[in-house]
């Protein structure tokens, strides 16, 4: 569409097939020589370029909805048209989606994923089931405490038992649950108990419903013919009444708890009433319990541990999983009496037992041929120098997996586990960086400034001259260069600096400070932070070192 001004009105000028600008077109052939000419869609005479019996066949095409006219043109327009609007159509991951993926089932490599076979871990796992098995006789099972370094397969363990457990006593009709916790997510004992409360009562109330369906046939079916009660222990109709009623009483009465507000003893007493509402036999898994103890004591231990000389219906027993050895030094005696009937140890993986546990997930994890053979070892051999975590060679090679994928390769290869190695420690030092406190960031930031503005062989004065006037700033409390000094200590053993004592002669001795994470990284987490993220320009603070 073209415009033009004639006599101070705007009209429109339309290319248009059926109606030729014929003026226009005269106008333009006496505008100068051929050879200069603009030919205009508008100067193209559509009759005379494709015949009128071949025009007046496409009109009537596109009055009739678009047919396609390949008699006279040859060319269908249905496919130009749909060719055109499917490259037109190309979004932002089609590209992406057109390589071949090299996951089978990516799921099989995260932590949360039990697997049906945990190799090397067969003496544990036995062990937990020679414990737990009178649960299945309908006894009450020593409570376990699970120890182990992270990534040493305690939980895969213990829910693997778990699993197995369940499925065996649904097999015998023996009542027998049990019920997972992550205490370092549900760290309190109100939480602990209100989790535990509510997936009892929804247990009931399923319970209930089912009862309440069974007696309502029944008695429908009853009312017809009173013979029907013949097996049961209801007398009269009256008394399946009677017991629908007192069912659906007790099913108004469970209150679900919430997750606040109310005292911690009515939350004990709505738990002890759900778990002894019906028989049966209940192992609560606590895992990752020493940040329970921790946070909130051992209270909550001490009442669960104490609850079976109360029941009349439900037995508990208790398994908890820590990483931390040492945690029951701090319990009180009873409760680390009790809860330590039995205790299992999960030692370290070395790196062929991690080689085993890769190459076992990535056959499922992987399609065929997807892994080139130096890929398990070297994955296995950077688990292995940490303390055998299986979940980081886990992390490792899922990672690895993942960035071959982006860059669309075929296979993974040496190099993918290498950057996937980069990654994953760069990203260990972001989540480290942005969980420490306030003052050890302002620490921190102190040292990075001095970094980015060219200083080298940093010492604890020169970043204490920094740290001062951030604190100014931002209006944090100042510590002594002794705390100072002290935190500096602490991030050199979180490997954040490098802090290395160096004699100075009559001088004395100071540290000489440099950091050990990438800066520009370091810096944008740092800065992430509210308080520090107030501060606009960096550039006098360190110009202050010189001053003092």
């Amino acid at each position: 569409m073209t415009e033009h001004e004639t006599d101070g009105h705007t009209t429109d000028t339309t290319d248009s097939m059926d109606e030729p600008e014929e003026d226009e077109h005269e106008e333009q052939k006496e505008a100068g020589d051929d050879d200069e000419q603009t030919v205009r869609p508008s100067d193209i005479d559509i009759h005379e370029s494709i015949g009128n019996d071949t025009l007046d066949d496409l009109d009537v095409e596109l009055e009739n909805g678009g047919g396609s006219s390949t008699e006279s043109t040859g060319v269908d327009l249905d496919e130009v048209v749909l060719e055109e609007t499917k490259d037109d159509s190309k979004g932002l991951f089609d590209d992406l989606l057109s390589g071949e993926p090299i996951f089978e089932n990516k799921e099989v490599l995260r932590p949360s994923y039990t697997p049906h076979e945990l190799p090397h871990r067969t003496d544990q796992i036995n062990q937990m089931a020679t414990i737990l098995v009178s649960a299945l006789r309908g006894e009450t099972p020593s409570n376990i405490l699970i120890y182990g370094k992270t990534g040493t397969g305690k939980t895969a363990s213990a829910k693997f038992v778990s699993q197995e457990l369940e499925s065996t006593s649904q097999k015998y009709d023996v009542p027998c649950e049990v019920e997972y916790i992550n205490c370092e997510v549900t760290d309190t004992q109100y939480r602990v108990l209100a989790q535990l409360a509510n997936k009892f009562i929804e247990k009931n109330h399923a319970l209930i419903d089912d009862r309440l369906d069974s007696l309502r046939d029944l008695r429908s079916t009853a009312a017809d013919d009173s013979e029907r009660l013949s097996d049961t222990r209801f007398d009269t109709v009256d008394d399946v009444d009677e017991r629908i009623a007192d069912l659906e009483t007790d099913r108004e009465e469970m209150e679900t708890v919430p997750m606040t507000g109310w005292p911690t003893d009515r939350v004990y007493s709505t738990f002890f009433e759900a778990v002894d509402y019906n028989e049966r036999v209940v192992v609560i898994m606590l895992d990752e319990i020493d940040k329970l103890v921790e946070k909130s004591g051992d209270d909550t231990l001490y009442n669960l541990s104490r609850m079976n000389s109360e029941l009349d219906n439900s037995r508990i027993s208790i398994m908890g999983i820590s990483n931390d050895l040492k945690f029951t030094d701090f319990l009180d005696p009873r409760v680390k009496s009790s809860l330590g009937e039995e205790e299992i140890v999960f030692p370290p993986y070395d790196a062929n037992q991690l080689r085993d546990i890769l190459q076992h997930r990535a056959d499922i994890a992987f399609k065929g041929d997807a892994l080139t053979d130096d890929v398990i070892p070297l994955c296995a051999a950077f688990a292995a120098q940490e303390h055998g975590d299986a979940r980081r060679a886990l992390d490792l090679l899922r990672t690895a997996g993942e960035l071959a994928e982006r860059s669309q390769a075929d296979t993974v290869e040496e190099a993918h586990v290498r950057q996937a190695q980069d990654k994953i420690e760069l990203d260990r030092v972001v989540e480290v960086v942005r969980t420490l406190p306030t003052q050890s960031k302002i620490v921190l930031f102190s040292i990075i400034l001095l970094e980015k503005n060219g200083v080298h062989n940093i010492n604890t004065g020169e970043v204490f001259n920094i740290y001062k006037r951030l604190c100014e700033e931002i209006d944090a409390d100042i510590l002594t260069q002794r705390r100072v000094t002290d935190l500096i200590s602490e991030l050199d053993m979180l490997g954040i600096v490098n802090a290395v004592v160096v004699s100075k002669g009559r001088y004395g001795r100071t540290k000489e400070i440099s950091l050990s994470v990438p800066i520009d990284e370091t810096e944008a987490v740092l800065l992430s932070d509210s308080r520090l993220g107030n501060i606009e320009d960096a550039q006098p603070f360190v110009q202050a070192r010189f001053d003092n």
